[in-house]
């Protein structure tokens, strides 16, 4: 992904307000992003940690997603759970249901999709292994190639943006 100003992030965003996108918090670490490994952008708010936020570069534009993190977090320690968007197993408290109002006017309605995701949003940094789950058992092996795995991902966040913007 090519790295983006604060400027082109605040004005991708397709279902929430100007003034929302404009009081929006970037990620702390925003200057020190590993571009190179990433393939989206995500985070939860620091200064409002019940939003998060997915960018996705697109070749109009990037297109920006704001989503709603739940509240109250109901996980057992035994469970595990798989994220939607790169298909990593994380002990249950590693997969969050984000939830994203619709684009336009059935969003202002108060319709919303949801997808369960890594809970820190770095489902790119998961796939290429920089980044390892919590799992009592361990990773699972997949035989996909590491390009594979990355069609995969980038596919299945494009079908949750499709459910958030389509008319």
């Amino acid at each position: 992904m090519d790295p983006l100003t604060d400027q082109q992030i605040r004005s991708s965003f397709v279902n929430c307000t100007k003034g929302e996108a404009t009081r929006l918090r970037l990620p702390l670490d925003f200057a020190e992003l590993p571009w190179e490994d990433l393939d989206f952008i995500g985070w939860v708010d620091p200064g409002a940690p019940l939003r998060a936020h997915l960018v996705l570069p697109r070749a109009d534009g990037p297109v920006g997603i704001s989503l709603r993190v739940p509240s109250v977090s109901r996980t057992s320690a035994v469970k595990s759970s798989l994220c939607q968007v790169c298909l990593t197993g994380h002990a249950s408290s590693g997969v969050t249901l984000l939830v994203a109002p619709l684009a336009g006017a059935r969003g202002r309605e108060g319709n919303t999709v949801g997808i369960y995701i890594c809970a820190d949003l770095a489902c790119p940094l998961y796939v290429r292994g920089k980044r390892q789950p919590k799992l009592r058992t361990g990773r699972y092996e997949e035989s996909l190639t590491l390009d594979e795995r990355l069609a995969r991902m980038s596919g299945n966040l494009d079908a949750f943006v499709a459910k958030v913007t389509e008319a």
